[in-house]
C-alpha cells in the first residue's frame, strides 16, 4: 500500500507515530508523512529545522513532508496560531499532491484541526481514510475548563462534527470514546477499539518488599494528570502514618511549578520531583521503583481515556497504584495488578498505598501487569490490526473503482 500519513505531530519531536510508521515500512508499504516543523515539546522550532531546512526528509524509510507552521512558545494566543498555521498549511499542501496514495490515515491527537488536511486529501481524490481518535473533541476542551455553552467551545463542536464525519473509519485508543461519538455527532462511519502499545519496555527486576516504599510517577505533569492528588496523599501518609514511602516524580508539563509548590507549601518531605530525565535515568528509576503511580482527574473525557502511562505502567512488569475513575480503574481491576482509588480523593489514594505496603510481597501484581499487556495491548496486535484496517479501507477503493 501507499499510506499517506497526517498528523502535527513527527519525528524528531518524542512522538509515537514515528515508531508506527517506520513499523509499516518495515511490512513493505510506503509511507509519506505530511507534519509540522518540529517544535514540540518546549514550543520553540528546533534550531536544525529554522529558516526553510530539512521541509524534506527521509528517515527509516518514511518520506517526510513538513508544512508553514508557529511554534507555540508555550502560550495560549501562540498555540492557537500553531494550531491554525498547521492546518492551513497542511491543508493547502494536500492541493499540490496527485491521486497516486491507496489509503489515507489521519493520528489525532490535539487538536481535532490537525486531522482536517486527512479529510480534504480523500475528498479530493475519492478516497478511503481512516481517523485514529487519541484525544475527544471538544471534551478536550471542557476538561481544561472551557465551558460548553461559550463560544469557544460551540464552535469547535461544529468543527469537530464536519471532521469526524468525513471520515470513512474511526479507531479510538479508549472504548469508552465509542459511544460518545456516536451519541454526541451521529457518526455513522465503522469505529473500533485500537488501544495504544507502550513507548518503552523497560525489562526491570521484582523487588523484594522492603522498608521503604517507592512509588513513581513518569509522564506529562499537566492539568490532567492532576498531580495534587499525589501531593496530598503523600502529606496524610507523612502526617497520620509512620509508614515511609517517597514518591519520585519525573517528568515535565504545564503543572510542574505549581506542583512544586504546592508540595512546599504542605512541607512534604517524601516527594522527589526528577523533571525532564533521559531514557537511561528514567529506566533506572523505574528499576528501584516498587509500584507505579498514574493520576487523573475526574469527569468526562478523563474517565473514558486510557493513557498510554498505563500501557507502559504494565509493560514494565510493576504494580498500579492510581487515582483514576472509569477506563483506568477498570483495567487495573480486570488485570488484578494494583489499586485503583476514586479520582481526585488523596486520603483514598493514600490508603491504597498503605494497602500496598503491607503485602508482604508485592511481586505477583508486576507479573499480572506484564501477562494482562501481553495479551491485550502489545504492538504486534496494535499493527496487525491497524494494517487491517488500511487493507480494508483499500480494498474498498478498488472495489468502487471497478464499479464506476
Amino acid at each position: 500500500m501507499k499510506i499517506l500519513v497526517v498528523c502535527q505531530h513527527y519525528w524528531p519531536e518524542p512522538y509515537r507515530l514515528s515508531d508506527i510508521c517506520e513499523e509499516l515500512v518495515q511490512r513493505g508499504h510506503e509511507v509519506h508523512v505530511v507534519t509540522d516543523i518540529p517544535n514540540y515539546p518546549d514550543g520553540n522550532i528546533y534550531d536544525d529545522y529554522r529558516n526553510g531546512k530539512f521541509r524534506k526528509q527521509l528517515h527509516n524509510g518514511v518520506n517526510i513532508s513538513r508544512t508553514f507552521t508557529i511554534g507555540r512558545r508555550n502560550n495560549k494566543f501562540f498555540r492557537l496560531l500553531n494550531y491554525y498555521s498547521y492546518s492551513i498549511s497542511s491543508t493547502l499542501y494536500m492541493n499540490r499532491l496527485n491521486d497516486e496514495y491507496d489509503v489515507v490515515l489521519a493520528y489525532q491527537s490535539s487538536p481535532i484541526t490537525m486531522a482536517r488536511a486527512a479529510a480534504a486529501y480523500a475528498k479530493k481524490h475519492g478516497k478511503k481514510a481512516l481517523l485514529y481518535c487519541l484525544d475527544l473533541w471538544p471534551a478536550s476542551l471542557k476538561a481544561g475548563g472551557v465551558n460548553e455553552k461559550s463560544l469557544l467551545h460551540r464552535f469547535f463542536h461544529s468543527v469537530s462534527k464536519k471532521i469526524y464525519r468525513r471520515f470513512d473509519f474511526i479507531a479510538v485508543s479508549s472504548p469508552g470514546f465509542i459511544n460518545y461519538l456516536k451519541n454526541e455527532f451521529n457518526i455513522s462511519a465503522s469505529i473500533a477499539y485500537l488501544p495504544q502499545y507502550a513507548d518503552n519496555r523497560f525489562n526491570c527486576v521484582q523487588r523484594k518488599r522492603e522498608d521503604v516504599i517507592n512509588i513513581l510517577f513518569a509522564g506529562n505533569i499537566g492539568y490532567a494528570q492532576n498531580i495534587s492528588t499525589a501531593i496530598r496523599a503523600a502529606s496524610y501518609i507523612e502526617k497520620n502514618t509512620s509508614v515511609k514511602v517517597i514518591w519520585h516524580i519525573a517528568g515535565m508539563g504545564s503543572e510542574l511549578e505549581s506542583s512544586r509548590r504546592l508540595a512546599d507549601e504542605l512541607e512534604v518531605k517524601s516527594l522527589i520531583f526528577y523533571g525532564y530525565l533521559e531514557q537511561q535515568e528514567l529506566k533506572k528509576l523505574f528499576s528501584v521503583a516498587d509500584a507505579m503511580l498514574l493520576t487523573f482527574k475526574s469527569g468526562e473525557p478523563f474517565s473514558l481515556t486510557l493513557p498510554l502511562k498505563l500501557m507502559s505502567y504494565l509493560a514494565s512488569e510493576k504494580p498500579i497504584i492510581a487515582s483514576a475513575d472509569g477506563a483506568v480503574a477498570k483495567i487495573i481491576q480486570a488485570a488484578g495488578c494494583g489499586y485503583a482509588a476514586p479520582a481526585e480523593s488523596p486520603e483514598l489514594l493514600a490508603q491504597a498505598v498503605l494497602d500496598f505496603a503491607s503485602m508482604d510481597d508485592h511481586r505477583e501484581l508486576g507479573h499480572r501487569a506484564l501477562d494482562y499487556y501481553l495479551m491485550h495491548f502489545s504492538k504486534q496486535r496494535f499493527m496487525d490490526d491497524l494494517e487491517n484496517i488500511l487493507f480494508i479501507l483499500t480494498s474498498e477503493n478498488k472495489d468502487e473503482d471497478t464499479d464506476n
